[in-house]
């Protein structure tokens, strides 16, 4: 049974979700801040039987893996892939959205550990594939909310909205503004005439992400509780403005400063790349990516020597217009705004200099922003 297949049975289902890519405002949605993502051309798809049997079998495509778990005795996390789709059905399940399992094949080409939300992938993708045809009559916010839900609760995982956001409402022909306190959000369209986003992979494997990340979410989190003792109106460093930073270095100590000041400034750098891509001002698109990139491998700590080399390779090419690192950090992927005409010379740039600065092999690809999760129609 091949996923997304022209002609299948008819009974068979499939269903399809995309990674993102992030083009500023990292670390910024746990904090009730600005994000400004796009979902991207590369999904994870799931063709599926459905089946009346409250059971959920599961199998990868590229390694035959199997899973099995009952949608009426869902158990605690082991710590591999199903726990995604598991964490997916209980959090349907306590939403009091009706579930039905299912036998499924399931297949990507979205790379695993890159940065580009594969885990928030899956849990839409499942979310799809347990609640079928009609989507358990459900709009996109709430199930992205729902899946962020599963990865909170289930999985462990101590994120915010964006990643699910991304990829349940994706638009096909930019990226997204979300404000993740109020859940507003709006298109942002995209140059892509004569630019195109061209996402650049380490090679590299991420450790220390799930423990770094709640770590730095932990230290924003003690921040506001600080400030909010003179200030109840601070209710996330959403509410802290850049005038009120010298504030902050006198009630909290200096690393944890520094991560408040990159969500603070950060925020402010995702209006003003909006600002600057509707005005058509590129070269301002470019200065807010190197700000926040340096601001992730300065304050908030969480670059990596792979990622700047990149970043620095990137920027000194000809042609490209933005390059950051993008994702949670600690490896992954930097997301880049290229001339059309200068992809060719960003993977040679990249392709020569890279291996030689690292030792590692890179991955260079462009990618174009896709629309949401949803059902693949036959």
């Amino acid at each position: 049974m091949e996923p997304g297949a022209r002609t299948r049975p008819r009974d068979v289902l499939v269903v399809r979700a995309p990674g993102r890519v992030n083009l500023i405002g990292e670390h910024t949605d746990y904090n009730e801040g600005y994000v400004l993502p796009a979902a991207i051309d590369l999904e994870i798809r799931i063709a599926l039987l459905p089946t009346d049997d409250r059971r959920v079998e599961l199998t990868l495509a590229e390694s035959g893996e199997r899973a099995v778990f009952s949608l009426d005795a869902i158990g605690p996390r082991t710590g591999d892939w199903i726990d995604y789709v598991a964490g997916t059905a209980w959090a349907l399940d306590e939403a009091g959205v009706p579930t039905r399992g299912f036998r499924g094949i399931l297949a990507s080409d979205l790379p695993a550990s890159a940065g580009l939300s594969s885990s928030a992938a899956l849990e839409l993708a499942s979310a799809w594939a347990l609640t079928g045809a009609t989507g358990g009559g459900i709009d996109g916010m709430t199930r992205a909310r729902i899946c962020l839900r599963a990865e909170n609760g289930y999985v462990g995982a101590n994120v915010g909205l964006m990643d699910q956001f991304a990829s349940s409402l994706g638009v096909a022909d930019g990226a997204l503004f979300l404000d993740c306190r109020t859940l507003e959000w709006r298109p942002v369209p995209l140059p892509l005439e004569s630019h195109v986003l061209v996402v650049c992979h380490t090679g590299s494997t991420r450790s220390l992400v799930a423990s770094e990340f709640n770590a730095r979410r932990a230290q924003c989190e003690a921040a506001v509780a600080v400030l909010a003792e003179s200030d109840p109106s601070i209710r996330a460093l959403r509410d802290v403005t850049p005038e009120m930073l010298p504030t902050v270095w006198e009630r909290v100590d200096e690393e944890t400063y520094r991560r408040c000041e990159h969500v603070v400034l950060e925020d402010r750098r995702v209006l003003a790349t909006i600002d600057a891509l509707q005005m058509g001002d590129l070269d301002a698109v470019g200065r807010c990516f190197a700000e926040s990139h340096a601001s992730l491998r300065d304050l908030y700590q969480v670059s990596s020597p792979e990622l700047d080399a990149l970043v620095e390779i990137a920027t000194a090419t000809p042609g490209v217009i933005a390059a950051r690192m993008t994702g949670a950090g600690f490896g992954g992927c930097t997301i880049n705004l290229v001339r059309r005409d200068a992809v060719g010379a960003l993977r040679r740039a990249v392709e020569r200099d890279y291996p030689t600065r690292t030792g590692l092999w890179p991955s260079v690809f462009t990618v174009e922003p896709a629309l949401g999760a949803g059902i693949v129609e036959a």
